[in-house]
């Protein structure tokens, strides 16, 4: 019994820390000025219609939220953040646009069997730490016949480049969580869902991000704004030598993406990201 309770605390305060990281900066900026376009990718991946019953796990400020219920859709925007859900929510009343905001934890979510028709993710499920238990309440929260897409960074594009750079100046992960950018791998996804869903469309994109006039513009906004970044630089603290060490290594990893033209003023990435399209069996 003893186990079982320190285990049951140990995740509480996980989530408590992820929750804490993701209400840490601004991912509503990043959301709206360098991947606005996502939301709307998946929203069409997902065939969202007006009348359909829509669930978007790990919602954050509603990137994919909105756009499904701009469209009539029935639309539950969920997310372990209630700061994040509140900025989304402030966003629809100024659209005029109606959803309901629920907190939740993806791999516990408070929802019934078969509630929903679509269930979707815009790189927010993909940052569960514990995949199979994720992956196992989107299905059991989706009807049978109905649909699950996801939209996650690959592990091979720009951000799965990011956090591998950042990697060795971040806290080590807590025991048994999985790293987020395997679920930008279609074999990873195909394996958690195994033989419940069947139609999968599963292709890899790239977002064109044409935002910051160069890579150091590009480091320094998500300093200031993007969750994980901000963790990382907080976890090295004062050392200056460290600090300075991964500035360098992220502006490189920014002009070994920059496909803009020499002699103009502005930096052009393509970051690639995985979107999985499936239904769940009867």
């Amino acid at each position: 019994m003893t186990d079982v309770v320190d285990a049951v605390e140990a995740d509480r305060a996980l989530k408590e820390k992820h929750r804490a990281m993701w209400a840490s900066g601004d991912f509503p900026a990043v959301a709206t000025q360098v991947i606005p376009q996502l939301g709307p990718v998946l929203v069409a991946a997902a065939g969202i219609k007006a009348g359909d019953r829509v669930l978007d796990v790990g919602a954050g400020s509603g990137n994919a939220s909105l756009p499904a219920a701009a469209l009539g859709a029935q639309t539950v925007a969920s997310d372990l953040t209630p700061e994040l859900l509140e900025a989304g929510r402030l966003d629809a009343e100024s659209r005029g646009l109606e959803l309901e905001w629920r907190q939740a934890d993806a791999e516990a979510l408070p929802f019934e069997d078969d509630s929903f028709d679509v269930v979707i993710s815009c790189l927010g499920v993909m940052f569960a730490p514990h995949h199979q238990p994720a992956a196992d309440e989107l299905l059991r929260v989706c009807r049978p016949g109905g649909t699950i897409s996801l939209l996650s960074w690959t592990p091979e594009g720009f951000l799965g480049e990011m956090f591998s750079t950042m990697k060795p100046y971040a806290p080590p992960p807590p025991p048994g969580a999985q790293p987020a950018m395997l679920w930008g791998s279609e074999s990873h996804v195909r394996d958690l869902f195994g033989d419940r869903i069947s139609d999968v469309d599963a292709r890899r994109e790239n977002l064109r991000v044409d935002a910051f006039k160069t890579p150091e513009e590009f480091r320094e906004f998500f300093k200031a704004t993007y969750c994980p970044t901000i963790s990382v630089y907080k976890n090295i603290g004062d050392n200056a030598d460290r600090a300075a060490d991964l500035d360098a290594e992220l502006a490189h990893l920014g002009r070994e993406y920059d496909q803009g033209t020499p002699g103009t003023s502005g930096t052009v990435m393509d970051w690639e990201y995985l979107l999985f399209t499936a239904r769940k069996k009867g």
